[in-house]
């Protein structure tokens, strides 16, 4: 079945070799996620739609793909692969909701154990993993702190992340980037309020978003991070499993 869209060695982090981006793929597919939890009306869907209502701007010659994803690990897992397959995006760009953020925080890598919170449906993947012999951290070819320092989003800070806290958003990213081989990010949004509607999170994706095609352009040539750096958050605060930091 077709998806349908709208509009290195276990044990250590898997660095793709740097390259540029292959320019003969034109799309950029960008998810949001379903009901969960509390959370009814889900922020980064809500996002994304306004995304798709205002495009990537008349600048980018890249065509805008969106898609709402369940809260279920089994079923992200069939359309990660089948994104990749049909589509093979230029970039997938996943959107999750971190209940407890006053910042929108893009996150650097995807963690392949630690899932052990269970998903809408009750079901917790097998030993806690992802892939059960894939590498232990896959990083993004996209420079997050270097997209997170260039981009201005007024009325909203804009932070980079190596932790994206182990729920079925941080499974989607690694799956992501395992398939798409690096060309994947994953964007936690906060919640709506009077001063974050949704159309402030759409443009910010927007700006975001432009910034990390024009970092695909590029050499992927990945920069050492410094963990104390000013628009990080701190390690201590992103703990495994920890899903009231990290949600989708």
């Amino acid at each position: 079945m077709a998806l349908e869209a709208t509009g290195g060695p276990h044990g250590g982090a898997n660095i793709p070799s740097p390259q540029a981006r292959p320019e003969q793929t034109r799309i950029s597919l960008v998810s949001g996620f379903g009901p969960f939890r509390q959370h009814l009306v889900n922020p980064s869907w809500e996002a994304v739609k306004e995304l798709s209502r205002l495009g990537l701007g008349s600048d980018t010659e890249v065509e805008l793909r969106t898609l709402q994803l369940p809260v279920d690990y089994r079923e992200v897992e069939q359309r990660v692969a089948r994104i990749w397959e049909d589509l093979q995006p230029q970039l997938t760009v996943h959107v999750g909701v971190d209940a407890a953020a006053k910042a929108i925080v893009l996150e650097q890598c995807g963690k392949n154990r630690g899932y052990r919170d269970a998903d809408i449906r009750g079901f917790r993947p097998e030993r806690g993993a992802c892939l059960p012999d894939g590498p232990e951290v896959i990083e993004s070819r996209v420079s997050m702190k270097a997209v997170s320092r260039r981009v201005a989003v007024e009325g909203v800070e804009v932070a980079f992340s190596r932790d994206a806290g182990r729920y079925v958003c941080d499974y989607t990213y690694y799956l992501s980037l395992h398939h798409g081989n690096g060309w994947a990010a994953l964007i936690h949004v906060p919640p709506l309020a009077p001063w974050l509607p949704a159309s402030l999170l759409g443009k910010a994706l927007q700006a975001i978003i432009q910034e990390m095609l024009e970092e695909a352009r590029k050499p992927a040539l990945r920069a050492h991070f410094v963990e104390n750096s000013p628009s990080q958050i701190p390690a201590e605060q992103n703990q495994p499993g920890g899903c009231s930091f990290r949600e989708n």
